[in-house]
């Protein structure tokens, strides 16, 4: 009943306590609160009540009352570091007891022995027990040793038995009233799915447990470990980290476990290393080696021996002694059986080839190549990289790259989540680098061109999964908007934040994000490969394309046009960085008045910027239209400030491919436009019943219709006597309600949405714009069958990202153009709202001209008033993708 109803037996043993029991039922009743206390609160109030019960199981003269104690007594002295003694509690416990209680004896030392990483020994006293439990018709121990042979398999790799085992149990379980090793079943299963790389499955599944957890108010420790393991390998470790801290805080708080704290102090630095915080990361590794080392647990204390290896190395500390501890914890972890085996040598092997031992380095390099054939998706990827950095040539070096990526994206279209498909592809960042490297070197510019576009924006390359109907993400979702919006409006009215909405809001936020994370990815792997014959096609002679690359620091122009790849080394990628933050900071004060002096300085970075991203490609640019490709570090950067193409039509693409696509996506057969005003913006969205006006005229230009419609802008009715094409929908005041919106939306040819926007670097996919009954956020976007085929956002920080995975960008434009939008118009900066009403205007104009989205904005900068507020607003906007 302790695991069942915990806090019921909690009470009945104490209850039981207080009425002069037996010795031999105050025996029972002191273990079930030391297996309380063991698992749920001090672990030294629980030896105290579990020496009490073994005891008073010796005065009661029942020898299989005192071995049941032993072992629970061994579980509890094991958790809390004093292994030598655990370990002879179960010699004693094993002794005493006969058939039935031997074998459940056997089985928690079994648990004992996985926790301490003798796996071999565990496998044993599983094997012994289960026959006796299934005799006894034991149905609650027989599970548990199921379970637990279970995951002693998973630990050591064997998938397919764990998940033969994982079955059996369940079916048991299935018959029990055992709530609590029903969740932990469910936890198991999480892990089962993560170990065999469906890590979609293994979140849902350790979220349900936990819900499960939380109604038994279970502490969940151990599921926290596993839950980081399964973020960190979702590209998720800043998370990650911030769990295994918080769980640490809290077990320390109630005087926990030993050996939880050495794990999630295991966990809290693999999660710091790949976090990039080397620093962090070795403190916690440091602890956890310690601590295991005293707990005799030399399985964890290897690995987390990895670990502090890995951020010394990130800290710049090669040397031949790292290189050897490197190749002894390789040699030990292959020993064990370990899956972090083949990580271990591919690490030795670095090192060595960082120091030049070449000769040292490829016979580590050998070992971690065998992984690239079998195994989990990571771990096949570790040996590619091995494969691919002991390749003698720069063609054995692109086929590992080659094959390392292609298992890299199998990977990633298995998850359903944008955000999870973008950061999964930090696993593939070295040998994107690799192959680049090797093609600068060996392949011209092309084949430096066709890498980089490799592994660039590669989310963008399908679309995400649709968003379940999912009625509680429905309803989280509606809840989510009406808490955002009353805590807006909270500090609007009163200029302070509420802090039990925010609280609500965030955990609004949380379950949304959980609840999207668990979805599975549906769509196949992109099998359209990028042509540079086929881009070189579509930019003719007249239009330029620009891929930036960065190889070790430093900027790489590829100049495609005329039939040719070019390519001209600029300046250092930091150097640009910060620049591009200087010229951020100075748009940021030009959007308010009496800041004209600073518009000669902004001017001049510009031009500086060019020099460091351009160099001398800013030459040979030609005169036509061009199209830049920034890398996702670079993406704040206003490119219409720069002197070569400010005068320019210029778009923006997050890759060459993308482009590609946006070019040749059809507009809809319906030319239905959608105007949207949102509250509270300064100029009242004044540019929205002006545009209302003009679009329900026909242009008056010769040939305006037809090439208004030629541009996918077709009249949304047929056209009276008169030639008046039908009004567009006008959304605001309350209409302007995000359902409301996101129908009129889908399938639109043109939107323009005059908002406030809002942009969460902490939460990219939360960017929002502020309608009449909240935010309509990016999760909201990817709900759209088709979103409008041109749109435009006359808002703040619509263009802005999160950089994220290999180089990969979150954030509302990003998650447009997969999902049959072909152009956007947006802003990365905040801009002066007054000054946006003539941009926006003039860029309708343009428009019903039958312009694209680029020439028609390269237009309206050169209509605005010469003064610095409006000069700034235009540079803030960029037209990205074809349309």
């Amino acid at each position: 009943m302790v695991f069942a109803a915990p806090n019921e037996a909690l009470a009945r043993a104490e209850g039981l306590l207080g009425a002069d029991p037996s010795p031999l039922h105050a025996s029972i009743a002191h273990q079930v609160i030391g297996i309380w206390q063991r698992d749920f609160g001090d672990t030294r109030r629980a030896l105290a009540h579990l020496r009490r019960a073994r005891d008073l199981a010796s005065r009661a003269d029942s020898a299989e009352r005192e071995a049941d104690v032993l072992a629970t007594l061994g579980v509890a002295l094991v958790h809390s570091g004093r292994t030598r003694e655990g370990l002879a509690a179960f010699e004693r416990g094993v002794a005493r007891g006969t058939g039935h209680t031997r074998a459940r004896v056997l089985y928690r030392r079994a648990y004992v022995w996985w926790v301490l990483g003798r796996h071999g020994a565990a496998l044993e006293d599983v094997r012994r027990a289960i026959p006796v439990l299934r005799h006894a018709d034991d149905v609650i121990w027989t599970a548990r040793a199921l379970t637990l042979r279970a995951t002693v398999h998973l630990a050591l790799g064997a998938v397919e038995r764990a998940d033969a085992d994982f079955t059996a149990a369940e079916a048991l379980w299935d018959t029990t009233g055992q709530e609590h090793d029903k969740a932990d079943a469910v936890e198991s299963r999480g892990l089962a799915a993560f170990r065999s790389g469906d890590v979609p499955a293994a979140l849902r599944l350790l979220d349900e447990a936990e819900e499960r957890y939380a109604k038994l108010g279970t502490p969940t420790f151990m599921l926290t470990i596993r839950r980081c393991e399964v973020l960190m390998a979702a590209g998720l470790a800043t998370e990650a980290l911030t769990e295994a801290d918080g769980a640490l805080a809290a077990l320390d708080g109630i005087g926990g476990q030993s050996t939880r704290k050495a794990e999630l102090l295991l966990v809290a630095a693999r999660a710091a290393r790949l976090a990039g915080d080397p620093q962090t990361a070795l403190a916690r590794a440091a602890v956890a080696v310690r601590l295991f080392a005293g707990q005799r647990r030399t399985w964890y204390e290897t690995h987390a021996r990895l670990v502090l290896i890995e951020a010394r190395v990130a800290t710049g500390r090669g040397s031949g002694r790292l290189v050897a501890d490197a190749a002894e914890v390789a040699e030990r972890l292959a020993a064990f059986g370990a899956p972090a085996a083949p990580e271990a040598s591919l690490l030795a092997g670095r090192i060595a080839l960082g120091l030049g031992w070449t000769a040292d380095a490829e016979r580590h390099l050998a070992v971690a190549a065998r992984s690239r054939h079998s195994g989990p998706p990571l771990a096949r990827m570790t040996g590619w990289a091995a494969q691919a950095l002991r390749a003698g040539s720069a063609r054995g070096v692109l086929e590992a790259c080659r094959r390392g990526l292609d298992v890299l994206d199998d990977h990633r279209m298995t998850l359903g989540a944008s955000e999870l498909r973008a950061r999964a592809t930090a696993q593939g960042a070295e040998l994107a680098a690799l192959a680049q490297r090797a093609s600068l070197v060996s392949g011209g510019p092309r084949r430096l061109l066709v890498w980089s576009e490799r592994w660039r924006a590669t989310v963008l390359s399908a679309p995400p999964t649709r968003p379940p109907a999912d009625p509680a993400l429905l309803s989280g979702m509606t809840a989510f908007r009406e808490i955002a919006a009353r805590a807006e409006e909270a500090r609007t009215d009163g200029g302070r934040p509420v802090p039990a909405l925010e609280r609500e809001q965030r955990r609004l936020e949380r379950e949304i994000r959980s609840r999207t994370l668990h979805m599975r990815g549906e769509a196949p792997g992109d099998g359209d490969r990028f042509d540079v014959g086929r881009l070189l096609r579509r930019l003719g002679d007249d239009v330029r394309l620009v891929e930036l690359a960065v190889l070790d620091g430093r900027v790489h122009v590829l100049l495609c046009g005329q039939g040719r790849v070019r390519r001209f080394e600029a300046g250092l990628l930091t150097d640009a960085e910060r620049e591009a933050e200087h010229v951020q900071a100075g748009l940021r004060r030009l959007a308010h008045p009496g800041a004209e002096a600073r518009l000669p300085l902004v001017e001049a970075a510009g031009g500086r910027l060019q020099e460091l991203l351009l160099g001398p490609a800013a030459a040979h640019l030609g005169s036509g239209p061009v199209v830049v490709v920034p890398p996702g570090r670079l993406h704040r950067v206003p490119w219409a400030l720069l002197p070569a193409l400010r005068e320019r039509v210029l778009s923006v693409s997050p890759s060459a491919s993308s482009w590609l696509r946006a070019k040749e996506t059809a507009p809809p057969r319906s030319g239905r436009q959608v105007l949207v005003r949102g509250p509270g913006l300064a100029s009242g969205g004044a540019e929205v019943p002006e545009l209302a006006d003009r679009y329900g005229t026909p242009p008056r230009t010769p040939g305006g219709v037809q090439a208004w419609a030629a541009r996918g802008a077709r009249p949304a009715g047929p056209e009276d006597g008169a030639g008046r094409r039908e009004v567009p929908t006008v959304l605001e005041g309350t209409a302007a309600r995000v359902p409301r919106v996101l129908r009129e939306l889908d399938g639109a040819a043109l939107a323009h949405i005059a908002a406030h926007g809002t942009f969460r670097a902490d939460s990219p996919l939360f960017s929002s714009l502020r309608m009449a009954d909240g935010p309509l956020i990016v999760h909201d976007f990817e709900r759209l069958d088709r979103s409008p085929y041109r749109i435009i956002l006359s808002c703040c920080d619509t263009a802005r990202f999160a950089s994220v995975g290999a180089d990969e960008l979150l954030g509302l434009v990003t998650a447009l153009l997969p999902l049959g939008t072909a152009g956007v118009v947006a802003c990365s900066a905040p801009v002066n709202d007054a000054a946006v009403v003539p941009l926006m205007l003039a860029l309708h104009k343009g428009l019903d001209a039958g312009l694209s989205l680029a020439e028609a904005l390269r237009d309206a900068r050169a209509a605005l008033p010469d003064d610095a507020v409006h000069q700034a607003t235009g540079w803030a906007f960029s037209a990205f993708g074809a349309a």
